[in-house]
């Protein structure tokens, strides 16, 4: 007789309040224990790279990026075990030493390396860690891509032997929600990210992209820090909002689908997801996982603001000429505050098509070429971009 196994995915969903160093590496050590236990993704002497979201230099309190107390807590876990740590990503902007080293010191990695290595000294502890110093890229075939079959990514992903991916719970202007999948994009090296952003700017087609980059740099553990996210304007203009949950699975989709229903976000207003389903690589209906720990509900956040997305679809309503009027009248667009903007040239520099121009020293958007990335608003460090939805897509979105 020949038993059938069906094999779920697991993922673990654990109460934490705060940042208190202690208590997350107790949160930290119960959620690797269960989804399998450490021993069974990582042996003593690994490399391991932490894939952080380190979208931009910002202050670990606005929720932008991954709190630096997260990170120490799971690299001092790793080091206990004698596993050796690199942390890096690949933000938006240049990828190099010098942007790197600001954003380091600003997020407060530099300071928790800083401190590891000195508990390392004290402990003799045979493991080490260190920030990325690897700005090379290279290329990678992809012979199973939906959409890329082949794609250039950060070197530092040769200098380890695992990566353990670590993402912030946030919404998105373009994407509606980023977490534990689109994290991987951050593996795309710097003004590259651009470029992918303009030959895919259908949100179809971008998403199915950054799920090819998921599975092929396919981490062996996902960890989301959902402890305070972010609502509304993500994944860098939003506002802080505390849920008090950490996450963590060896599938960053399955981690996804729990994440999203933490906030009370439909699964298919999210592409990444819905895109994951359509190649049934999760479940809609969650046959494919096993939750361990807390229940959803404990934290489900009902009022969590969420931004409508732009991939509105009208083919097939109507005459051609009727169609591109209503997703004219339907579709987003940037709109750039002359007071507050600095001329720092972030958005000029990050825009995928070259829409951006710079007079008396203010960014002004042409609209007429504009792709809707909204790497304009991510990046800029004034939030003096804000996204203009129009009442005709926020009505159409309900439906």
């Amino acid at each position: 007789m020949i038993l059938l196994f069906n094999m779920k995915n697991k993922v673990s969903l654990e109460k934490c309040l705060n940042y208190d160093y202690l208590e997350l590496i107790e949160v930290l050590k119960k959620s690797f224990d269960n989804i399998g236990g450490i021993d069974k993704f990582l042996n003593k002497g690994d490399r391991v790279l932490l894939k952080i979201n380190l979208l931009m230099k910002s202050n670990p309190e606005l929720a932008v990026t991954v709190h630096p107390l997260f990170v120490k807590a799971i690299s001092s876990i790793l080091l206990d075990n004698e596993i050796n740590v690199i942390i890096g990503d690949s933000p938006g902007g240049p990828f190099n030493k010098m942007l790197l080293k600001s954003i380091y010191k600003t997020t407060g990695m530099n300071q928790i390396v800083l401190e590891l290595n000195e508990y390392i000294d004290n402990n003799n502890i045979k493991a080490s860690i260190k920030l990325n110093d690897n700005f090379k890229s290279f290329e990678k075939k992809n012979k199973n891509g939906k959409i890329l079959n082949k794609l250039t990514l950060v070197d530092m992903l040769n200098d380890v032997d695992k990566i353990i991916s670590i993402s912030k719970l946030k919404t998105h202007g373009m994407m509606v929600f980023t977490g534990a999948v689109k994290n991987l994009f951050g593996t795309v090296p710097g003004v590259l990210k651009a470029e992918y952003h303009y030959k895919m700017s259908e949100l179809k087609d971008f998403a199915n992209m950054l799920i090819d980059i998921c599975e092929i740099v396919n981490p062996v553990i996902s960890f989301m820090d959902a402890i305070i996210g972010m609502e509304g304007e993500g994944p860098s203009s939003g506002d802080p909002r505390e849920i008090g949950a950490v996450i963590a699975s060896e599938s960053p989709f399955h981690l996804d689908m729990i994440a999203t229903d933490l906030i009370s976000l439909n699964h298919q207003r999210v592409p990444t997801i819905s895109e994951s389903i359509k190649r049934k690589i999760c479940e809609e209906n969650y046959n494919d996982i096993e939750l361990i720990g807390e229940k959803v509900e404990k934290f489900k956040i009902n009022n969590f603001i969420i931004p409508e997305s732009y991939g509105l679809n009208f083919a097939g309503k109507g005459p051609e000429f009727l169609q591109n009027i209503l997703k004219k009248l339907a579709t987003p667009k940037p709109i750039f505050k002359e007071k507050g903007c600095i001329g720092c040239k972030i958005c000029y520099d990050a825009c995928p098509p070259k829409t951006i121009y710079m007079e008396n020293n203010k960014a002004i958007v042409n609209l007429d070429n504009c792709i809707r990335c909204f790497c304009c608003q991510e990046l800029c460090p004034e939030k003096t971009i804000d996204i203009h939805r129009p009442l005709l897509m926020k009505l159409l979105a309900r439906f």
